[in-house]
């Protein structure tokens, strides 16, 4: 069981911050930006336009700039525990009308009921308790409202797992070390992906944890999972 206590992993993403969009890019072959582009799609169906986004554990904050870029009349604000990378997610969206703040996501500082769509992009895999920030999340949403997750997996498919695995646990680590100048964050990585529920089990603690409409869709062959689901109501 990999270790995910709230200060350990806020400084390993502090530490990393100023080469993470970099190795983002380099590490997923430029798909994440076609990754978070479905993601924020899927909220399109039922969302305002004019309505209140949160994006959890925003980071340097490109899920939130792509939230501004499909809904450019909604508010949508960002919360993540790592300092530095609100720093460098500040640069970014300045002046794009979009609001940072620092927080826990496993105790959001938001009122029950008041955001009309919710996403977390490769956060929920380091929640020290998956199912209480889930129910944060859900706490939040007015009652219909969606959550559109992404977070990495391993593949099904036996010679694409393989492969996954060896670029993951071999590949992944080095290019890290190299770029970042911090092997430990690279090294956690494939750690938490496998420690991490499957497909099944992951639909399964979305449905305890109160929510409908439960959907796990594989990406790129399965190595990233896109969770959709909704609040009753």
């Amino acid at each position: 069981m990999v270790k995910k206590d709230s200060s350990t992993i806020s400084g390993m993403f502090s530490a990393i911050a100023p080469k993470y969009d970099l190795l983002n890019r380099l590490l997923s072959a430029g798909m994440d930006k076609r990754w978070r582009k479905t993601a924020v799609g899927k909220l399109r169906a039922d969302a305002d336009d004019g309505g209140l986004f949160l994006d959890v554990a925003t980071g340097t904050c490109d899920v939130a700039l792509e939230l501004k870029r499909q809904f450019p009349g909604a508010k949508i604000i960002g919360i993540d525990f790592a300092h530095e990378m609100l720093a460098v997610g500040k640069k970014k969206t300045a002046g794009r009308g979009i609001h940072l703040g620092r927080g826990d996501a496993l105790s959001l500082p938001f009122k029950d009921g008041i955001f009309d769509g919710a996403t977390c992009a490769y956060g929920v895999r380091n929640f020290s308790s998956l199912g209480d920030g889930l129910k944060e999340m859900m706490r939040i949403l007015k009652p219909g409202g969606a959550v559109s997750i992404l977070e990495f997996t391993t593949p099904s498919n036996a010679v694409i797992r393989a492969l996954y695995l060896f670029y993951f646990g071999k590949i992944l680590p080095l290019v890290g070390r190299l770029v970042s100048g911090h092997p430990e964050a690279y090294a956690y990585l494939p750690k938490s992906v496998l420690d991490f529920p499957d497909r099944r089990r992951l639909a399964e603690i979305f449905k305890e944890c109160g929510f409908t409409n439960v959907a796990v869709k594989p990406l790129s062959f399965g190595i990233t999972d896109l969770i959709t689901a909704r609040k009753p109501g």
